[in-house]
Order: structure tokens, then C-alpha cells, then sequence
């Protein structure tokens, strides 16, 4: 089994460039606590989720956790800045919004989540302006930014901070030697901090290891979640397998993210062999990768199938080039989380308890104007009802 911290390198030699990089963070940190640069609230629950180290920390599959929990009870909408797409500004995502517009992961929650707003901006409060006020969106009722941990000018009602078990902030070192974004005190923003990617199997003395190092504040939460897969649906055609049946494939393993050394450990044990094929986060496929991944593919004795990602599928979907063998043994492999220690409940409580009271619906808000109460009405004279279910 894996340990807490166990993929932080440390490149001691540009400890001196970390320094610097720190005294530049800090001092940012610092004019916002003393008000020089400003931190904008807004009237609608905002719910950000992020991290403080470069690369993955499983930050898609946590926001996609909270569009199930909330999707059917509010209008949500979510917000990103769309990293690494072609177009500028603010743009709302459609049902034929193309990829390269907004950026893989957003993509990926649109084909997934139809039903909600999708919006991809570098400027967030600008972002939340939109949402609230375009009329194709005005009837947000709960935006939940993607990626904001670092992003100060917005001040979200709860601030969610994601930590890799496998590289726990504690351990790690600033950029250059390490891989934070910003001195680990950063963690104190947070109200909830989870630790994802957890092993299945940790004990109890573990979780009590892990609690006492992260330090938290009374005011804070900690939780803990761990991955799960789905059952493998097919790229480019109407397929999906059992997960189950994987130990019966020579399996390929096609990701394009930042830390796929979980996953390459969850699926050694699930097929029959794996053979791992790496690229940086968020590549971009080219005609040398693709004729590279087919020499890769058919090499393997039958029966074979290639495994990505969703993040990864949303690029490769947009691809020419494969050849009709390879193209259908493609298969996407659906993540998401579970939390763990029976937290799940207490969960979900904070969150929706947080949307119902700050809720510009005010129909949600108990114990304010009765007359508001019967209208349920927004801000801007808004009519739509929303009714809160029990989770």
C-alpha cells in the first residue's frame, strides 16, 4: 500500500528559487487580508473548490459530486476558467459548444450534466456577474467554482480545499523544489478540506495520523474520499463492458493527466495486464501520438482494450486518424468519489444547508418576511420555486 506523501519529490537545489516564490505569494496573501486588493461576496451561494499544489488532486470528479447532490433541487450552474481552450472571455457552454472552446473538463461535465449552466471565464467575479444577471441564466441558483482556491477576488460562501493523499501539502515544498502553489498555511482559506485519493484500506490510527498533521482549525472540516469506478463506456461507439469483466483484458492505459500513478495501481490488480501510456495534463493529441498509440495497442496480444479517462475522452473524441479497430476498443473509465468514514451524510448537510439559508430564493430561507416566503421570489423578480428534498 501506498503512503500519505509518497510522490513528493523535493528538488533541493531550488530550495533559494522556492524562497522568492514564497515572498511573492505571501505578500499577495497579505494585500488581500489588509483589504488593498478586494475580495467581492455575492448574494448567491458560491461554492469554490481547489487546491494549492500544481497537478491533480481530483477536483473534477468533487465538483461533479456536488452538481449530483444539488442538480435536482437547484439550477446550478458552474464555473471555469476553461484552462487551455481557444476562445476568450466569458462564454456559456451549449449542447454543441466544441471542446476547444471551453477547455476538456467543463466539456466533459456538459456532455454529462446537460441540465445545468456550464460557463468558462478567467475572471470569475466577471463570470458570476454573467450568470446572474444574462437572462439565459439569470435563474441560477448556486454557481460552483471550479479550480478557485487561489482565485481571492471572488469570496466564496464555502471554500473547499482539495488535498492528494499521495501528496499531502505538509510534506511538499513551494515551486520551483516542490510542487505549492502558494505556503501550505493557504489551507487555513479553507472551510472544508478533503483528502482525495485515498487508499480503500487505511485504518483508524492512519486517519487520526492524517487529522492531527493537517492541523486544522476548530472552524474547519476535514473528510476524506476515496475513487470509484464505473462500468468502462466506449469512446466513439454505443458500448459499455462490466468493470468486472476487465481481468479478462490486455489492458492499455491512455491518460493524459497530471497524476496517473493512482490509477495505474487501482487497475494492476483489475486486468489481466496493463501497460501504462502517459502524457502531460490536458495534452493535446497529435498525428505521431495517435500512430504511436496504435503500434502501442496492437502489440498487445488479444483480448486487448484501451482505457482513458473521461477528461482524456473528451480530447480524443474530437480526433480523426484511428483506425476503425482501435477506435472501438477505446473506452472511457467514469470516476468518482465516496467519502469515507460514514462522512458522506454530514457531508452533504453542510452543503445544502449553506444553499438553503443564503438561497436568494427566499422561500428557502426560514424565519425571514412571510410574505417573501409565499412569493419565492430572487432578487429581479424571479417566480421560480425551488423545493429542497431530503438527501
Amino acid at each position: 500500500m501506498r503512503t500519505e506523501g509518497d510522490l513528493i519529490k523535493i528538488n533541493e537545489w531550488l530550495l533559494p528559487l522556492s524562497w522568492l516564490y514564497g515572498i511573492g505569494g505571501r505578500f499577495r496573501n497579505c494585500l488581500f487580508e489588509m483589504g488593498v486588493l478586494k475580495s467581492k461576496a455575492f448574494d448567491i451561494p458560491v461554492i469554490s473548490v481547489g487546491n494549492i499544489t500544481v497537478g491533480g488532486s481530483g477536483k473534477t470528479p468533487h465538483v461533479e459530486y456536488l452538481i449530483r447532490l444539488l442538480e435536482d433541487k437547484v439550477k446550478v450552474a458552474v464555473l471555469s476558467r476553461g484552462y487551455k481552450r481557444k476562445s476568450r472571455g466569458y462564454l456559456l457552454a451549449d449542447e454543441n459548444t466544441a471542446m476547444e472552446q471551453i477547455g476538456d473538463e467543463p466539456f466533459q461535465m456538459k456532455k454529462k450534466y446537460p441540465n445545468i449552466y456550464i460557463a468558462v471565464d478567467g475572471k470569475r467575479c466577471r463570470g458570476i456577474d454573467r450568470l446572474t444577471t444574462d437572462a439565459a441564466t439569470n435563474d441560477t441558483d448556486v454557481i460552483v467554482l471550479d479550480d478557485a482556491f487561489q482565485h481571492r477576488y471572488v469570496k466564496p460562501g464555502i471554500n473547499i480545499l482539495l488535498v492528494d493523499y499521495h501528496r499531502i501539502i505538509i510534506y511538499d515544498k513551494l515551486l520551483p523544489a516542490g510542487r505549492l502553489r502558494e505556503p501550505h498555511s493557504g489551507k487555513n482559506r479553507a472551510d472544508i478540506v478533503i483528502i482525495t485519493k485515498c487508499p480503500k484500506d487505511l485504518n483508524p490510527m492512519e486517519f487520526r495520523v492524517l487529522t492531527k498533521a493537517m492541523d486544522l482549525y476548530p472552524y474547519q472540516s476535514l473528510f476524506f474520499s476515496t475513487i470509484e469506478y464505473a462500468d468502462p463506456k466506449a469512446v466513439f461507439i454505443d458500448k459499455e463492458i462490466e468493470k468486472e469483466d476487465l481481468k479478462n483484458y490486455n489492458t492499455l492505459l491512455l491518460t493524459g493527466i497530471a497524476s496517473p500513478q493512482q490509477m495505474e495501481q487501482d487497475l494492476t490488480a483489475s486486468v489481466k495486464t496493463l501497460t501504462p501510456m502517459s502524457f502531460p495534463d490536458h495534452h493535446r493529441f497529435t498525428a505521431r501520438d495517435i500512430e504511436e498509440i496504435e503500434r502501442t495497442f496492437m502489440a498487445l496480444p488479444e483480448p486487448r482494450i484501451i482505457l482513458t479517462t473521461e477528461k482524456d475522452a473528451a480530447r480524443l473524441s474530437i480526433l480523426d486518424g484511428f483506425s476503425e479497430p482501435v477506435r472501438s476498443h477505446i473506452y472511457a473509465l467514469p470516476i468518482q468519489i465516496k467519502f469515507m468514514l460514514d462522512d458522506e451524510e454530514q457531508f452533504n448537510k453542510k452543503i445544502i444547508d449553506y444553499v438553503r439559508k443564503n438561497s436568494r430564493n427566499s422561500i428557502l430561507v426560514k424565519g425571514k418576511d412571510d410574505n417573501k416566503s409565499k412569493n419565492g421570489n430572487h432578487t429581479r423578480n424571479r417566480t421560480r420555486t425551488i423545493s429542497f428534498r431530503d438527501n
